[in-house]
């Protein structure tokens, strides 16, 4: 089997991070290989940037700022580690990529999206997810989740804001056969045996 890799997207607190837990979990047991990483981060570098990313002394700063450590953490991330385990034929499993930042920065900060493509074509060396899963949850959902959470810089942005980024990714969703939409409502475990079950046909097909 070649290398897979998935990626799990959606606005804050939708699930993703849990389900790509989750996802990680059960295809170990099972005996694959998996690596489970996540976006700002994965790899000491990119941490450090992530870091300064959601800071939440880091008000001012200007949006093209923003994107540019998020793909200068993007760059790292798959340079040391997401090509190198694809390349050994391993499933990487990524708690946000490229979507992220059309969604974010893109749509919600407005700046170019012809630039970002361009820019991020670069940082990634032109990969893109294999499979992408999309948790949807209506943004008074996300707000009443994170209600008693310390929040980063990015959670505290305006309602506004995280209304942007939700219509961005169901945009996106459209546009992108690779994209799977999710009701981010469903319970866990319902969510975790529909994720399951079409990675493994996915697995079966390569």
């Amino acid at each position: 089997m070649k290398g897979l890799f998935i990626t799990f997207e959606g606005t804050e607190a939708c699930g993703k991070s849990t389900q790509a837990n989750l996802l990680a979990e059960r295809l170990l047991a099972e005996g694959h290989s998996v690596t489970l990483t996540r976006e700002p981060g994965g790899t000491a570098i990119s941490e450090k940037i992530r870091e300064i990313l959601l800071d939440l002394n880091n008000f001012v700063m200007a949006p093209q700022t923003e994107l540019l450590l998020f793909l200068a953490a993007r760059n790292q991330h798959v340079y040391e580690l997401i090509k190198p385990n694809l390349a050994n034929n391993m499933i990487v499993i990524a708690d946000r990529f490229s979507d992220s930042t059309i969604a974010y920065q893109g749509v919600a900060r407005d700046i170019d999206l012809k630039v970002i493509n361009y820019l991020n074509d670069f940082a990634t060396y032109g990969l893109k997810p294999d499979l992408t899963f999309l948790l949807d949850i209506p943004i008074e959902k996300t707000k009443e989740r994170v209600l008693n959470k310390k929040k980063d810089r990015v959670e505290l942005e305006s309602f506004e804001f995280h209304h942007k980024v939700r219509k961005a990714f169901l945009k996106l969703a459209k546009k992108e056969d690779r994209i799977v939409l999710l009701n981010g409502t469903k319970n866990i475990a319902e969510l975790k045996e529909e994720i399951y079950n079409i990675v493994k046909k996915r697995i079966k097909e390569q």
